[in-house]
């Protein structure tokens, strides 16, 4: 396929945390993401809670928090696709769940009445950015320095195979490791579990 040495290319951007590259693989990838999305919602009370390009905001941001620790490996677009829409469908559940619970029963919420309809929209801007730098560097701080270490040899385009052979540990599970620890610390962080989101 004549796009993959692109798409490899366009990955190890995405893993070094470049803007440009967050951008482009964004602008590539969305529409086929919110397509999911809407097929996740079809009860329209859901729809009225949930807008298509907010969860799929909070499926990039997951995706690029994690990419940039070096926690997914995808070696094709396709793999990409089938990842986000894992995601989406996973987040897609994480908030039905969010408004099922106590007294924010989306069943019995009025319009403009729900968490969701209060809280802030996601964007762009200079805030956003700063903002997502400090999870990062919080996220990287909550780990220990092993942990640290295996998210660096990742996000530095490692290979798990090299990265066992190093360790004298198997691949799977210095995988499992990793995204073990990165779970517990989104968890800390409030994020829920982003390994499978």
């Amino acid at each position: 396929m004549s796009d993959e040495p692109s798409f490899a290319a366009l990955m190890r951007r995405v893993r070094a945390g470049e803007e440009a590259a967050a951008g482009e693989l964004f602008r590539r990838y969305e529409p086929v993401l919110r397509r999911a999305v809407r097929v996740r919602l079809l009860n329209p009370r859901l729809r009225r809670l949930l807008d298509p390009a907010d969860v799929c905001q909070l499926v990039f941001g997951s995706f690029f928090i994690r990419a940039g620790l070096g926690e997914y490996v995808v070696n094709t677009p396709e793999q990409l696709v089938q990842l986000l829409v894992r995601m989406a469908h996973n987040k897609v559940t994480d908030l039905v769940r969010k408004e099922r619970a106590g007294r924010r029963d989306y069943r019995r919420v009025e319009d403009g009445d729900s968490a969701l309809d209060r809280a802030p929209a996601d964007g762009d801007g200079p805030g956003e950015q700063v903002a997502e730098e400090e999870l990062r560097r919080e996220l990287r701080r909550r780990l220990s320095e092993e942990e640290r270490r295996l998210a660096d040899l990742r996000a530095a385009g490692r290979e798990w195979d090299d990265i066992a052979a190093e360790y004298g540990e198997s691949p799977e599970a210095l995988r499992k490791r990793l995204a073990r620890a990165l779970t517990r610390v989104a968890r800390e962080l409030g994020l829920g579990a982003l390994a499978d989101d």
